[in-house]
């Protein structure tokens, strides 16, 4: 759930989700607070019309008339009687409208002005909270008794409101995901381009279109391109020229020592190998991430074999646990110089190797432990250092220049896998590489 929010997409949503929540909430209440306000106002103006309707109604006939006059008037909430006296009992305080509304009557009816008008209970002992009693004078002393039924202004229905505000943020939301994908767009253009270029060296040009920033932004990515391809291929050929012009050299001093006597002939010769041995493991690591070997889906299960079996060939001992098959995709002489390197590692500085491969969560991993003295905690990042070499067991008598691990490392870096080394249980070193898998066609 996490992993799926480290996207535009997914956080621009979410924000917009939770932003327009809020807002959805504070609109509604606000639209039904003024609705239910006009609603109030329209109702006590309507309700003032109607008694002061009622009441003149009531006057105009004769007293004998008034109570038929009164019952013929009644209907909904309201409930009209004609009498001598006044049905109305005064509450204590009363809430809104009552006072609105009898202020409205009084402003209607200057008449009902000074005690003409009373409203509260039908009675001091029998108030029902949910009817109001309103009882308005006549001229000749006779009451109006008006008995209302909940006077309060009803609850408008929000359903269709929510309803409404709903189908807003849905569609706002679906313009959104379109539109951030819309924008994003040309930004997962280029992370496909960069991976092709990481894969291959080869130039993937990223279309120049868009707004302006993407439009720069996508000239400047197709420059650094062409930039670092031609100082690709310039490494290339000095590569070239140095492994050709180093090695004439020491293939003539061969030659010229051959007059010596033999213990100095024998002297120069060790130098001589022992340079050999420092320009090619040199020219290893500087050829370690060159990517003019193509990259195919290998079986890295049958590279781990193949390897294994040749040192098996030579006496070494070596072991090897694996599964029918692992494919990634890579550079089959690139990886298969990484495995070399860090079996050869193990058998001159641990004895043995003890070789497996395994898989887990969409990754390979090439594991390879020796028993021998291991590498303090303190220093285990540092073998990974160039021509870095330790003190002790590992020392220059076991043959190698200290690039070993560093060239697996750059090679498996280059994979977009890493290679670890950590203490085996039971003793020795543990080193680990790992790879992605290779992923569905």
């Amino acid at each position: 759930m996490i992993a799926s929010l480290n996207t535009i997409t997914a956080r621009t949503v979410l924000v917009l989700f939770v932003a327009m929540g809020l807002l959805h909430v504070a609109s509604l209440s606000t639209y039904r607070s003024a609705v239910e306000t006009e609603l109030a106002s329209n109702n006590l103006v309507q309700m003032a019309d109607r008694l002061v309707g009622i009441r003149r109604a009531v006057m105009r006939v004769e007293q004998p008339e008034r109570e038929k006059v009164a019952h013929a008037l009644a209907g909904g909430p309201i409930d009209v009687h004609w009498s001598l006296t006044e049905h109305a009992v005064t509450r204590g305080q009363v809430a809104e409208p009552l006072p609105s509304l009898l202020e409205e009557l009084r402003r209607r009816e200057p008449d009902l002005a000074g005690g003409g008008l009373v409203a509260g209970a039908s009675s001091p002992l029998a108030a029902d909270p949910h009817v109001t009693v309103i009882s308005m004078g006549l001229p000749d002393r006779s009451w109006v008794n008006v008995s209302i039924l909940d006077i309060r202004a009803g609850h408008t229905s929000s359903h269709g409101t929510i309803y409404s505000t709903t189908v807003m943020t849905v569609g706002l939301a679906l313009a959104a995901i379109v539109l951030v994908r819309w924008l994003t767009g040309p930004l997962r253009a280029f992370a496909g381009a960069a991976n092709q270029f990481a894969a291959g060296a080869q130039v993937v040009t990223v279309p120049e279109r868009g707004p302006e920033e993407l439009r720069q932004l996508a000239a400047a990515f197709n420059d650094m391109q062409v930039k670092i391809k031609k100082l690709l291929d310039d490494r290339t050929q000095t590569l070239a020229a140095i492994s050709h012009d180093l090695r004439s050299p020491l293939t003539r001093l061969k030659l010229s020592i051959e007059d010596l006597l033999p213990a100095q002939r024998e002297e120069m010769t060790a130098a001589i190998e022992e340079m050999e041995v420092m320009i090619e493991g040199t020219l290893a690591f500087l050829k370690s991430d060159r990517l003019d070997e193509p990259v195919r889906a290998v079986d890295l299960v049958s590279i781990v074999e193949t390897v294994a079996l040749d040192f098996m060939d030579q006496g070494r001992p070596v072991s090897l646990k694996v599964p029918d098959a692992l494919v990634v995709n890579g550079r089959k002489v690139a990886l298969k110089r990484a495995v070399t390197n860090v079996i050869d590692n193990a058998l001159k500085y641990g004895g043995s190797a003890e070789v497996s491969v395994r898989q887990d969560e969409g990754k390979a991993f090439v594991s390879v432990r020796d028993h021998g003295p291991g590498i303090p905690a303190a220093e285990r990042e540092t073998v990974f250092a160039p021509f870095h070499r330790l003190e002790g067991s590992r020392n220059k008598e076991t043959g190698g220049v200290g690039l070993g691990l560093t060239v697996s490392r750059s090679v498996m870096r280059a994979h977009g896998g890493e290679v670890t080394v950590g203490e085996a249980d039971g003793g020795g070193l543990l080193v680990e590489m790992e790879i992605p898998l290779a992923g569905p066609p």
